[in-house]
């Protein structure tokens, strides 16, 4: 196995898979505005008491599809959805989305072409949502409907450049009730608007200034998730008092962004005001760290009734090519914050760069990993060029396990796996990615679940015993986008791979297949085709359309001749009973390609292992050809020697034997969920389920045994375990075991050619009640340091801070031109024209 070569293919076959995806192209259209009805997405197929369709809602057939996760589904129309808190018949959502109906016929074409699709949809700026296939959106207990597609991933990273971003709120006397928890809002709604490229610092200030997060102090921190849900608790803890004086907040922030400027900062930066007033004598501030250039945008935030201090706020802004906004109320919040996204993508507007962008993980309705490629759309009317008007975002979801099929696990052994990780070394798709957690009986995604980092997946221990010394990790950049394949080959055992070759007519009747050979979601005449019939179709010519991986077949014919003449021993031990000792109930044989031939001995009313795969592997979402731990283990284990493996042993009554021929070495999860209290050692999902007495791989995990009762709130957490490693060198042991007021004495031996070891112990005293081991949260004195240490990443390529036509005077209030997307959506309609 040349691993260099294998990761370049399967790289390339995967950047070629993901550009299919975001070959895009551009379809001007012309329009006048009109009156103009839609299918609303929470209206359709609802009727009035007389049995008329209501306005917005008429009938609209749905049928089940099963590539669209068994959901109602019209694939002949997109419908609208449009949030609670912006209303569905506004001159501006009726344009739009008369100016976006052409998207229908692009879309059913898309998915014609490329049958592998899943959700195609364009999100407008004014906040309707237009999706394909259309479908019934069901709004939450409430009857609302919060989805908007402004705050989403995909369209912010869509619309913007990667930005450095200092929120500075004004904590003074005058800030006291309302007027806090609006800016505590308007805090919070701009943390949503960022993501994992961007960074973001918060600086509270009265007289005096300081971070909401000591710890964060004089720099910046990614905005990944952990992060801003951490400022968020700070942020509400906020408290008024003393006089605000903005001027001291203002250097403050212009010296850190200097700062990360200097360090590399590669993009847009900005300062965002947040104050009922500003009666200081600021311009000085400006005149030293900001102009003449003006390479830190101001974008200020008004809060409260008053106007006294009105001109001042927005004078800030439109000097330094930022916006202004007055924001009276709660409801005014989620608008008026979403323009200083449009003020940041008017470079690249103007530009008529089509930046295509790949988000980080996300989880469907049907808990399968996705990500989403998305393009910004914007207005191409000269008159406005200026103005940079974004219209919105077009994206389309792909399916993460379709990635990961295009490097199969055949190819890289029992112990070797691929991963995909984003430009900020988040997880994509890795065998030991846990993205979903257990409440009572549901799964559900974790809160951090696409914000998980590839040290944090794999196996880490403080003593480096038990690090995959004996794998190489090899990497390849995928340019177009800003993704990196990885994979891990074994070193040693697993290097070498035996192929062999075997014609159709030889293998064809024999073969039982437990893999991918087929891709039946190609072809919707596919889709209902098992694996089985999918390759018996394919091999007897019925099928011939079918795109199977012929290596892979052959190799899977070939398993099955040479392996054939084990049925017929089996079957001989069956008849004449020679060597099947009572209680052996199947006989087994697994193959690297997929094959499995199986004899049972005992009838199923006596079985009571009926079942090869382990509930871990059926759960299994990110390895499509998956190795059973059986199958792995015994992979690792010297010619002629036996492995016993017990799905479910129960270790907790073997605790005491561990110090005589195990040696512990700690071992962390950094995926672990824990109770809201923090304090409770049993919170967290066991790091390892391994057979206690394993001696191959040497080591195991020990979890605790005490179940959890159910609880209404869980967090993520980082947790620290206990591991063992075996000594090979120990044949046997014996000692004795104090248990309070008794003691007990025991023997340990090794048995031969075996991963087994027996012991014998006295029953006289029982030591269950005075030993135990539990997991317990990470030390919380690293969490400051952890938080704000940032690995190197790789920043987007494209970026679109400045353009010299811009129109800075277009800066919110009275301003000579508004962003109504009213006067200005004209000239596109964007289609995704996908190979």
């Amino acid at each position: 196995v040349d691993g260099t070569s294998l990761v370049q293919e399967f790289s390339d076959e995967i950047e070629k898979m993901l550009g299919s995806k975001m070959n895009v192209s551009l379809l001007d259209v012309f329009f006048h505005f009109s009156q103009f009805d839609y299918f609303n997405s929470m209206l359709i197929n609802t009727m009035d008491e007389e049995g008329n369709y209501i306005e917005l809602g008429g009938e609209f057939p749905l049928e089940e599809n099963e590539h669209f996760n068994k959901l109602s589904v019209n694939t002949l129309m997109s419908d609208i959805q449009v949030p609670t808190n912006v209303y569905n018949k506004d001159p501006d959502i009726l344009n739009g989305v008369y100016m976006s109906e052409a998207l229908n016929d692009v879309f059913i074409s898309n998915f014609q072409k490329d049958p592998t699709l899943t959700w195609q949809y364009f999100g407008s700026s004014t906040g309707f949502f237009r999706l394909y296939p259309g479908i019934k959106w069901t709004p939450d207990s409430n009857g609302v409907v919060a989805f908007d597609c402004r705050n989403r991933n995909w369209y912010i990273q869509a619309a913007t450049s990667p930005k450095d971003i200092i929120i500075v709120v004004d904590v003074s006397g005058s800030m006291k009730g309302l007027k806090l928890t609006i800016a505590k809002h308007t805090i919070n709604t701009i943390l949503d608007t960022l993501g994992e490229n961007d960074f973001v610092n918060i600086i509270a200030y009265t007289d005096y200034v300081r971070y909401v997060e000591p710890c964060f102090k004089g720099t910046l921190v990614q905005a990944d998730l952990d992060n801003r849900e951490h400022f968020k608790l700070l942020v509400e803890e906020l408290q008024v008092k003393g006089e605000g004086k903005v001027k001291k907040a203002m250097k403050e922030s212009f010296r850190v962004l200097n700062e990360v400027s200097i360090n590399g900062s590669l993009c847009n930066q900005a300062i965002m005001l947040i104050t009922d007033g500003a009666m200081e004598d600021f311009q000085s501030v400006f005149e030293e760290f900001n102009w003449p250039d003006k390479k830190v945008r101001v974008f200020t935030y008004l809060i409260g009734r008053d106007m006294t201090f009105a001109e001042n706020v927005k004078w800030i802004a439109c000097n330094n090519k930022g916006y202004y906004t007055h924001i009276n109320t709660l409801a005014d919040v989620q608008e008026n914050v979403m323009e200083y996204l449009h003020v940041l993508s008017r470079p690249m507007v103007i530009n008529h760069d089509h930046d295509i962008i790949w988000t980080e993980a996300y989880m469907d309705s049907s808990l399968l990993l996705m990500t989403t490629v998305a393009m910004p759309v914007f207005s191409k009317k000269k008159e406005t060029l200026s103005h940079g008007i974004l219209l919105g975002v077009v994206g389309t979801d792909v399916p993460l396990l379709e990635v990961m099929m295009l490097a199969p696990r055949y190819k890289l052994g029992a112990h070797g796996y691929a991963f995909v990780i984003t430009n900020n070394g988040y997880i994509l798709a890795h065998p030991d990615l846990r993205p979903l957690y257990k409440d009572g009986k549901k799964l559900k995604p974790k809160p951090n679940y696409n914000s998980v980092d590839l040290s944090e997946a794999e196996w880490e221990d403080t003593e480096e015993i038990v690090s995959l010394n004996y794998c190489s990790h090899l990497y390849a950049h995928m340019y177009s986008t800003s993704k990196s394949f990885g994979m891990v080959l074994t070193r040693g055992h697993g290097e070498y791979m035996f192929f062999g070759n075997v014609s159709v007519e030889e293998g064809r009747s024999v073969a039982l297949f437990a893999r991918t050979y087929c891709e039946t979601d190609i072809d919707p005449h596919h889709r209902k085709l098992t694996q089985f019939q999918a390759v018996l179709r394919y091999l007897t010519g019925k099928e011939p359309d079918l795109e199977c991986d012929e290596i892979l077949l052959q190799q899977t014919l070939f398993d099955a001749v040479v392996t054939a003449p084990l049925e017929a021993y089996w079957t001989a031990l069956m008849l004449t009973g020679d060597g099947v000792e009572d209680g052996v109930e199947t006989a087994f044989l697994g193959t690297r390609s997929g094959l499995m031939r199986v004899t049972r001995y005992a009838g199923i009313e006596k079985r009571k292992g009926n079942k090869f795969l382990t509930k871990a592997d059926k759960e299994n979402l990110f390895t499509v050809d998956h190795f059973p731990i059986w199958y792995r283990l015994a992979a690792e284990n010297k010619p002629g020697q036996f492995l016993y493996y017990v799905p479910d042993d129960d270790i907790n009554k073997s605790k005491h034997f561990y110090d005589y021929v195990f040696s512990l070495v700690a071992l962390y999860d950094y995926q672990a969920m824990c109770k809201n209290s923090h304090h409770h050692s049993s919170g967290a999902r066991p790091l390892l389920s391994v057979g206690v007495f394993s001696t191959n791989p040497h080591w195991s995990a020990v979890s605790n045994p005490h179940r959890q009762k159910k609880v209404e709130s869980m967090v993520p957490c980082n947790t620290e375990y206990p591991g063992f490693i075996y000594d090979t060198t120990i044949r046997e042991t014996n000692s004795i075991i104090k248990c309070g007021r008794c003691q007990k004495m025991f023997v340990l031996q090794q048995i031969m050619n075996s991963n087994l070891v027996m012991l014998v112990v006295q029953a006289d005293c029982d030591c269950s009640r005075h030993v135990g081991l539990n997991s317990f949260e990470h030390n919380a004195t690293v969490k400051c340091n952890r938080m704000k240490s940032q690995k190197i990443r790789r920043r987007p390529e494209s970026c679109h801070a400045y353009h010299p036509h811009e129109n800075a005077k277009d800066c919110g209030g009275a301003c000579e031109i508004s962003i109504s997307v009213a006067l200005f959506f004209i000239s596109l309609v964007t289609s995704l024209t996908l190979r």
